[in-house]
């Protein structure tokens, strides 16, 4: 089976319309959730620092993606991307390693 840079284009695509599906539904969840349970109790501070933890992820794989056309560096930097905005998430929720 041979891959084409057609196929690649497609697959980038999709993955970028699924991790920006993916940042609306993490920013809204919360906000959803907070209509619910008073376990969720999110600040405006908290939607800030996520959004811009999120949205900055986000167009930091934007910008090499444009720049990069190399499919393997995308991939591989967007996964860089993704955990350490996961590192940073988890270190603002729960404080793991302090």
């Amino acid at each position: 089976m041979h891959v084409t840079n057609e196929d690649l284009d497609q697959l980038w695509k999709a993955l970028r319309m699924l991790g920006w599906g993916a940042v609306a539904l993490i920013m809204t969840a919360p906000l959803v959730a907070m209509q619910f349970t008073r376990e969720v109790n999110w600040t405006v501070t908290d939607f800030v620092f996520a959004g811009v933890l999120l949205i900055g992820g986000g167009a930091a794989i934007e910008l090499v993606a444009w720049r990069v056309r190399n499919p393997v560096i995308r991939i591989g930097f967007s996964l860089f991307v993704i955990a350490i905005v996961a590192l940073i998430w988890i270190e603002g929720a729960v404080g793991i390693f302090h």
